[in-house]
């Protein structure tokens, strides 16, 4: 039996889909429901169900990026979108990372019906072979283009570089402050454990050296200023130890920020 999660903050309609739908004929058990973006991530977690229906547009959400986490970190799990949000960019943008179905609000329940017998059919023919050959996309209206198809694999490729860009965005944008890969997961919808794997495999590096590398690309920037002293530079950037800091500087760029400054600035400073 396939378990679903639904996820919306319109509480009629995470009542009407749990009572109304006709589970069983697809073989289907309702594991649970939530009401935000937050809240449905834990729920998604605590029971990692088959099917995932859910909104985009919710409290604690970013839509785009929980469809490329949940389709990264759980490639198997079919999504099926019910939105009354009508952006088509945002509609293409969530077929390419691997949405099953993409549903305008308010849809008839023949139109859920056909969504949810399309997903339990690929997930019927994933028991059977291990893998599913191709993927449909269908709207509830004219609206969008019907019939995208795209192959599913393991991995979803899209769905993996759409987390990387942003978890260095992110990186890029917070590394002043006291960052943790954790937190970073937080922002892109995936586990730590998850996040790290998808870093070193786009860029070969830990989390900790992309950590760095930003705040040495600011720190680089900050030294042209003279009237800034290095351990000014130093917490500007992220670090609170003067000595970290210098060392972590040393090992990436080859030399010490006093060179660094006195060969880029030619100011000299003994690096107090």
């Amino acid at each position: 039996m396939y378990t679903v999660a639904i996820i919306d903050d319109e509480p009629l309609i995470v009542e009407g889909l749990s009572r109304t739908m006709a589970w069983r004929k697809w073989n289907c058990l309702v594991a649970g429901t939530a009401c935000d973006g937050e809240e449905g991530m834990e729920l998604i977690r605590e029971k990692r169900p088959d099917i995932v229906i859910t909104d985009i547009n919710m409290p604690k959400l970013d839509g785009l990026k929980m469809i490329a986490g949940l389709k990264s970190e759980f490639p198997d799990m079919q999504l099926i979108i019910l939105t009354g949000y009508r952006e088509f960019e945002y509609a293409r943008q969530a077929i390419e990372l691997g949405v099953s179905r993409f549903l305008l609000k308010p849809s008839k329940m023949n139109e859920l019906e056909e969504a949810l017998e399309a997903v339990t059919e690929r997930l019927d023919k994933k028991g059977m072979s291990g893998t599913v050959q191709t993927l449909e996309y269908a709207q509830s209206d004219g609206q969008f283009p019907a019939g995208a198809v795209t192959a599913e694999g393991e991995e979803n490729s899209e769905a993996n570089s759409f987390i990387v860009k942003n978890a260095l965005e992110y990186i890029r944008e917070n590394s002043r402050e006291k960052l943790r890969l954790a937190d970073v997961a937080d922002q892109v919808y995936v586990s730590q454990w998850h996040l790290s794997k998808l870093l070193n495999k786009h860029t070969g590096k830990t989390f900790s050296d992309i950590l760095n590398g930003a705040r040495m690309d600011r720190s680089k920037a900050l030294l042209q200023d003279p009237s800034l002293r290095i351990c000014d530079v130093a917490e500007l950037v992220g670090f609170q130890d003067l000595a970290h800091f210098s060392r972590v500087f040393k090992k990436m760029e080859g030399m010490s920020a006093g060179e660094y400054r006195n060969t880029h600035c030619g100011t000299e400073e003994e690096g107090k």
